[in-house]
C-alpha cells in the first residue's frame, strides 16, 4: 500500500473546500464529476496546438478564457472556406468550451488586465514567439511575482531558448526539420506532408498532459511552475523506433508510402474499387492471410518463411499480393477477413469515416448550437471515462462574446469601468 503524506492530505482537504467554493461561483455548466471543475485557464494561444490543448482541458471541465487580439482575433477565424454563417469551420473545430475576450496587449491597461486575470487563474497557456511576452512584462518570471501559484505553459516552434528560439514555427516546418517529411510519402516520390497538422495536435496533447502533471504537483507544493513545450521536440520524441534505429544502429530511414520498413506485409493494397490496408505482424498472421487469399504455396516458399525473409523479398511478395487484392472489391475482402485474426480496414474517405458504424457507436460527433452559426457538428473527445465527464459544454465562442461577463464575474468590474475600457479601445 502506498502511503500519502499528511501534507498532501491537508492540501487535498483545502482543495476540496476551494473547489466547492469555485463551483458555486462558476457560471459554466460543470459539476463535481468534471475532473477540472474549478480550474481556470487563461488561454493566450491561437492557431492549432495551443487551442487544441486548452479545448481538451475545457472538455474535462476547466473554465477556459480565450484572450484574442481586438483586431480580428485568432487568425483561424478567417481560415476557410468553408464558413458557417461567417464562422470558420477551422476555428470551430478546436475552440469549444471557451469564453472569448478581446484585449489589446499593446496598451498598458490591456497588460494590466492580463495580470489581474493571471492572479485569478490556475493556468496560463501561450504560444507567442519567445521574448514577445517578456517585452510586455507578461513572461513567467514576471507573473510568478504576483501569482506564484500560476502554472505557465509556453508552446513554441523550437523551444524557449537555443539557436532557433526566436524563429516563428509552423507544423510543416517542424515536420521538415524533425525528419517527418523525409520519411513520409511514396518510396520513389517527393517528401509528403501528413494530411492533418499532426505535430501541432501532438504538441497540444503533450501540453495538456504536462499541465495536468503540474496541477498535481501544485497540490503537493502549493507552487506553480513553467512548462515548456515545442513542436520540434514533440516530433523528435515521436520518431520512436525510427529514431532508435538510427541512434543504436546507424540505420537511415526511407519513405515507404503506406508500407512498414520492418514488417511485411503491412500496407494498403489496391482493390477493384478502392484500397484496403492489411497488416500481418507475425508468422501466424501471415499464415492466416495466405489461407484467406488462397495462396498457401507462399507459406513454403523459402523467400517468405519469416518476417525477416519477407522484408528482404518485399517487392516480390507485394507484387503477388497486389495482383490478388485487385480482383475483388474492398467490401468483398472485408467480408472475407471478418472474424479472423488479421488487422485490416478500408481506406475510407472522410464521408465514409463519419458513416462508419464503429465511429457512430463511439459517438465521435457532437452537435452544438452556436450563437451565430446555428447548428454545428464537431468531432468529439476521443477518451471515454466510467465516472467522470469529458464532453462539449459550451459551443465555440463568437469573437469577444464574453468580454463583459468575464470582466464582471472574474474581476468584479462595473459596467461603467468596462465601458470606459471599451471606449479607450483596450477591449472589444
Amino acid at each position: 500500500m502506498r502511503f500519502v503524506s499528511p501534507k498532501l492530505l491537508s492540501n487535498i482537504s483545502k482543495n476540496k473546500k476551494w473547489l466547492n467554493r469555485e463551483l458555486s461561483r462558476s457560471s459554466a455548466s460543470v459539476s463535481i464529476e468534471d475532473p477540472l471543475a474549478g480550474i481556470r485557464i487563461l488561454d493566450m494561444t491561437r492557431i492549432l496546438a495551443g487551442p487544441f490543448c486548452t479545448m481538451i482541458l475545457g472538455d474535462l471541465g476547466a473554465e477556459v478564457i480565450k484572450v484574442e487580439n481586438p483586431n480580428g482575433g485568432d487568425e483561424t477565424r478567417n481560415w476557410g472556406p468553408p464558413f458557417i454563417n461567417n464562422e470558420s469551420a477551422y476555428f470551430i473545430s478546436i475552440n469549444r468550451n471557451k469564453k472569448s475576450i478581446a484585449i489589446d496587449l499593446k496598451m498598458p491597461q490591456g497588460r494590466d488586465l492580463i495580470k489581474e486575470l493571471a492572479v485569478k487563474s490556475d493556468v496560463l497557456v501561450e504560444n507567442f514567439v519567445p521574448e514577445k511576452l517578456s517585452s510586455f512584462g507578461l513572461d513567467y518570471n514576471s507573473l510568478k511575482q504576483i501569482a506564484p501559484h500560476l502554472i505557465y505553459c509556453s508552446i513554441t516552434g523550437y523551444g524557449s531558448t537555443g539557436p532557433y528560439a526566436t524563429r516563428p514555427g509552423f507544423d510543416v516546418i517542424a515536420a521538415s526539420m524533425s525528419g517527418l517529411l523525409s520519411i513520409t510519402g511514396p518510396e520513389d516520390g517527393e517528401p509528403c506532408k501528413v494530411g492533418v497538422a499532426m505535430i501541432d495536435l501532438a504538441t497540444g496533447l503533450y501540453a495538456h498532459g504536462a499541465i495536468m502533471a503540474a496541477l498535481l504537483q501544485r497540490m503537493k507544493t502549493g507552487k506553480g511552475q513553467n512548462v515548456d513545450c515545442n513542436l520540434l521536440s514533440t516530433q523528435v520524441s515521436l520518431l520512436a523506433n525510427i529514431g532508435s534505429n538510427y541512434l543504436n544502429a546507424g540505420y537511415k530511414a526511407n519513405r515507404w508510402g503506406t508500407a512498414h520498413e520492418s514488417i511485411v506485409p503491412y500496407q494498403a493494397f489496391r482493390t477493384k474499387d478502392g484500397y484496403i490496408t492489411v497488416g500481418a505482424g507475425s508468422n501466424k498472421q501471415f499464415k492466416v492471410l495466405c489461407e484467406i487469399l488462397n495462396v498457401q504455396h507462399l507459406l513454403t516458399d523459402p523467400k517468405f518463411l519469416t518476417n525477416k525473409d519477407r522484408v528482404k523479398n518485399r517487392k516480390i511478395l507485394i507484387s503477388e499480393l497486389n495482383n490478388i487484392f485487385s480482383k475483388q472489391s474492398t467490401q468483398q475482402w472485408m467480408n472475407k477477413f471478418e472474424g479472423c485474426d488479421i488487422p485490416c480496414g478500408p481506406v475510407n474517405e472522410i464521408e465514409q469515416v463519419f458513416n462508419d458504424p464503429q465511429v457512430i457507436h463511439n459517438k465521435m460527433v457532437i452537435d452544438m448550437i452556436h450563437s451565430t452559426a446555428g447548428n454545428i457538428r464537431m468531432t468529439g473527445p476521443a477518451v471515454k471515462y466510467s465516472d467522470i465527464n469529458n464532453q462539449g459544454r459550451l459551443p465555440p465562442p463568437s469573437f469577444a462574446e464574453h468580454t463583459d461577463v468575464v470582466l464582471s464575474s472574474v474581476l468584479s468590474y462595473s459596467k461603467d469601468k468596462i465601458q470606459f475600457l471599451r471606449e479607450s479601445k483596450v477591449i472589444s
